[in-house]
């Protein structure tokens, strides 16, 4: 029987600090995730999920977006404890009905933490409430419509923000910007902008994708596989699988990061002997430390000692070849990195020479290298840059087209790739709009639209009349959090496509509504031709079929389709030259729609009925081709930067926790790094606690600093911490607040959430400060990149 939802809210006051873990994984992690299923959803239902999770005919896990293998291998249980977590909270048999609604003011519900929302359950039927309403009330799916389309008429298409998460399948992405480009707009944002917008701002120029170059079976059969900026213990546990068989093949692993992380260290399979009852695999070789935005610099000092080794030895390290036919560029980079400033480099990294050198060697020897990244390099001034420079290293040596070779970003929700595939994205390109003009007739705008951070500009200036979030919790999930919250109370009308309470429906709009939808695991049978399924894109550019088996906790919730097709029908009429009802009723209708749209999607409805999925074309690893402006690969060159804190501040990295994916808290234990009972808090290398002036668990408040413009973040209790010296972490979305919403990546625009220079301020000195909570000021103190 699952137990009722929690009453009580996060107790700071609670907070219990242990010693970090050093192994990821093991026992534990399959007591926790069962504990989770059993009390959010009981037996059967636990049971039922478990056993079809990412299998054939089963559903794809609504978590990271981590492959399966493509042979048709699949493990008894093809999930992680993250995984579990996040699919008890979407079978979860707590429901929030009209009764919750109207026992919780909204003034009551912004005082709780997204932990207690979250936790309530799953939202049963559509609720509403509108300007001078203090609670949301039951309104049927027709007056919904009805009111959405009453909204968007009155106002212009470019004042209607329509934004969504990763967990949106591809059919649904699909009809989402068809529905926004038929309005007439291409405000898209999405959750890519705010995390992995910077890599395909980096790939798209310099190799002619936007995506991963590697499969599965590649990491398998690396020589060298870096991990650099990225926790796969939390983030993508099934992950370190194919990092220990690297390691059994003979491959090496080298983690870069600024934290000591436990799935960086060793890996206890819970499916192998080994990972129950001995000590777990080793998962890193090397382990370098590096300090907060100093990957720029290290990644620079590899290409100048790779070149140099060549230079002593020709045709050891450069494939001369490679580089000849399939790239420009290489005369101009080679320049670049003939000479590097050593001091500089060992301050911007916080590394020593020797241990740099080192790892170049073996960068040097390896036939097959792998570099894979996540958010750690992609939110920061610099990121973009960055991550050219990782293509720099991968081209110098021809590791693209090669078994174990490429470029891995690894992404984080469920299909987030998917979704830009199927055209979300508010910088189309004219052949999508073509082909979308072609197929159903409609005339596509041409005018970009809103990116994630430019919405929040939009809000806070007052531009948005109506926004729709097909899933996620925009509020929380972007940078300047007061500025946004405020920002979107003045908007006429928001929509709110989602399966359980969030933030985003408490800082509403002068009229909001909940459309409560069917998740991952429910079951889609309510259609003339019977139940539908949809599919989804991994990291690795696979696209398969997933599909819910169970029953719904509501009669009244919608498949995500039939949502979007109704609000189409209610804003453009019924009468639309789009069929939109045809799509709702049978999705094997979309499918043939993106089938003639999209490249790759060739014969869709057969090929997505393959027990494996298919594989999307990928030129750079198919055929090492690259669709460049150039038709070739391109090197980059990029001056040296990196982020250096005034005296007196660190620089702040925001993270997850061990109990989170995303905004959503499954619980408050982060195991691995020793932190249960609490979340406000601050990790600090205990000797820059000392340098400071202060104590271990103090409690302070946060002030960051951008632009001569400060934020504060109020009650953060300081943890001792063997973290790079300099940095500091916090988690987010608490400390986003603390984003200057012009903190943001260069030419990606994704918020620094890797990036914030920080001070502390003991509570006690806080009585005698005259900044109020959440006001800016003009500083001395000013954050910048350090130019070389």
């Amino acid at each position: 029987m699952a137990r009722r939802a929690p009453i009580d809210d996060i107790n700071e006051d609670s907070l219990e600090v242990q010693e970090p873990k050093t192994a990821a994984a093991g026992v534990k992690a399959v007591m926790v995730s069962m504990e989770r299923g059993l009390a959010q959803a009981g037996v059967t239902r636990t049971v039922r999920s478990m056993l079809r999770v990412n299998q054939h005919g089963g559903f794809d896990c609504p978590g990271c977006a981590w492959p399966e293998s493509i042979t048709g291998k699949r493990k008894p249980a093809e999930f992680c404890e993250n995984g579990a977590k996040a699919i008890a909270e979407e079978n979860t048999l707590r429901t929030v009905g009209p009764e919750f609604w109207a026992e919780h003011s909204i003034k009551d519900l912004e005082q709780k933490t997204e932990y207690w929302l979250g936790n309530q359950g799953r939202i049963t039927q559509p609720v509403v409430i509108r300007e001078g309403d203090t609670h949301y009330s039951p309104i049927s799916w027709a007056e919904a419509f009805d009111l959405i389309g009453e909204h968007v008429r009155a106002t212009t298409p470019d004042r209607c923000v329509f934004y969504t998460s990763g967990r949106t399948a591809n059919e649904t992405a699909f009809m989402y910007q068809l529905f926004a480009r038929s309005l007439g707009t291409n405000n898209l944002p999405d959750c890519s902008n705010m995390c992995h917008e910077s890599s395909g701002s980096a790939l798209n120029p310099t190799i002619g994708i936007g995506k991963g170059t590697v499969s599965l079976e590649d990491l398998h059969e690396a020589e060298l596989i870096f991990v650099v900026g990225q926790n796969p213990g939390t983030n993508h546990p099934r992950m370190l699988s194919a990092l220990r068989e690297c390691r059994e093949n003979g491959g090496k692993v080298v983690s870069i990061n600024p934290l000591p992380e436990a799935g960086l260290m060793k890996f206890k399979d819970p499916q192998s002997v080994e990972g129950l009852v001995q000590g777990g695999s080793q998962i890193s070789d090397e382990f370098l430390q590096i300090k907060v935005g100093g990957d720029l610099a290290l990644f620079q000092a590899f290409g100048h000692l790779l070149l140099e080794e060549e230079e002593r030895v020709p045709g050891s390290v450069v494939d001369k070849a490679f580089i000849e036919q399939q790239t420009e560029g290489f005369e101009a980079y080679r320049d670049a990195r003939k000479s590097i400033d050593w001091d500089e480099t060992e301050k911007a990294t916080g590394l020593s020479r020797l241990e740099i050198a080192n790892i170049a060697d073996l960068l040097a020897k390896s036939k097959a290298t792998i570099i894979c990244w996540a958010l750690g390099l992609t939110q920061q001034p610099h990121s973009v840059d960055t991550l050219k420079e990782i293509i720099n290293l991968l081209l110098l040596q021809g590791n693209f087209g090669k078994p174990g070779a490429g470029a891995c970003p690894v992404r984080g929700h469920s299909n987030v790739q998917g979704d830009r595939t199927m055209g979300i994205w508010e910088k189309p390109k004219e052949w999508l709009l073509e082909a979308m003009d072609k197929e159903f007739g409609i005339e596509s705008p041409r005018e970009h639209g809103f990116d994630s951070t430019e919405a929040l500009h939009a809000f806070e200036l007052g531009d948005v009349d109506v926004f729709v979030s097909l899933g996620g919790n925009f509020a929380l999930a972007n940078s300047d959090t007061e500025a946004l919250e405020a920002g979107m109370k003045r908007a006429g009308l928001t929509v709110h496509i989602s399966t359980k309470p969030n933030r985003s429906h408490v800082v509403h709009g002068k009229t909001s509504l909940i459309l409560p939808t069917l998740g991952r695991t429910d079951t889609d049978d309510k259609h003339p031709k019977g139940p539908q399924f949809l599919s989804v894109e991994d990291s690795m550019s696979v696209v398969h079929s997933t599909r819910g088996r169970l029953t719904p906790v509501s009669e009244h919730l919608l498949a995500e389709p039939v949502i979007i097709a109704r609000m189409a029908q209610a804003v453009l009429g019924e009468d639309h030259v789009v069929d939109w009802r045809a799509m709702a009723e049978d999705y094997d209708v979309i499918r043939d729609h993106i089938s003639r749209v999209l490249p790759g999607f060739e014969d869709f409805n057969q090929r997505i009925r393959n027990k494996n999925g298919f594989v999307l074309p990928n030129p750079p690893r198919d055929s090492r081709s690259f669709a460049t402006d150039i038709g070739r690969a391109r090197f980059t060159v990029s001056p040296l930067e990196y982020l250096s804190a005034p005296e007196g501040h660190l620089i702040l990295q925001t993270m997850r926790s061990h109990d989170q994916y995303n905004t959503t808290f499954y619980g408050l234990d982060d195991r691995y790094r020793g932190i249960s009972n609490g979340r406000r808090v601050i990790l600090v290398h205990p000797d820059d606690l000392k340098e400071l002036g202060f104590e271990d668990r103090e409690l302070v408040d946060v002030i960051s600093t951008f632009n001569g413009t400060e934020r504060r973040a109020d009650s953060f209790r300081l943890v001792s911490y063997p973290t790079a010296r300099g940095c500091a972490a916090a988690y987010f979305p608490e400390a986003n607040v603390l984003v200057h919403r012009e903190l943001v990546a260069r030419e990606s625009n994704t918020p620094g959430f890797k990036a914030i220079t920080v001070r502390f301020v003991s509570v006690q000195e806080n009585d005698t400060e005259t900044l109020a909570a959440g006001q800016t000021e003009q500083t001395d103190s000013v954050s910048e990149l350090m130019p070389s």
